[in-house]
């Protein structure tokens, strides 16, 4: 049975009230096992404010209870590192938005060493990871 994890365009996207995400969060939450990068996790508390707040900490609760918090390697900071460095040669530094694509790319290539697929909202950024990095993503559906 595949695994899924979601970035956090789509727990963010939820969060906000669009019911594509809330679906796709319930309908993979039920089918599948559901993996939470440590990654999104710090994304998601560093955009939760007050409000946020709880619901992030129950997630990362039932997550670490489940013991499905995936955290990168060495190794993927090392290749997140080499897939920036040729996403900017073909791209150009300016254009990729380097700073922005590192946590995308820590998702990627962690998921991808593990064999989890990524669902993502960002489809422009995780084509253009996938280019130079082999792991499985999807948008919505």
């Amino acid at each position: 049975m595949p695994a899924y994890l979601f970035d956090s365009s789509v727990y963010i996207n939820a969060f906000r009230g669009n019911h594509e995400s809330l679906a796709a969060l319930q309908a993979r939450r039920t089918t599948n096992p559901l993996w939470l990068s440590s990654v999104v996790l710090e994304e998601l508390f560093a955009g939760a404010g007050p409000k946020g707040l709880n619901v992030v900490e129950q997630m990362e609760r039932d997550f670490e209870k489940a013991r499905r918090i995936l955290v990168p390697a060495l190794a993927d900071w090392v290749e997140t590192g080499k897939v920036l460095g040729r996403l900017a040669t073909k791209y150009g530094y300016e254009q990729i938005g380097r700073g922005r694509l590192t946590n995308d790319a820590l998702i990627a290539i962690s998921a991808g060493r593990v064999g989890i697929t990524v669902i993502t909202a960002n489809t422009r950024d995780f084509a253009r990871l996938s280019e130079f990095s082999a792991f499985a993503w999807s948008t919505l559906q």
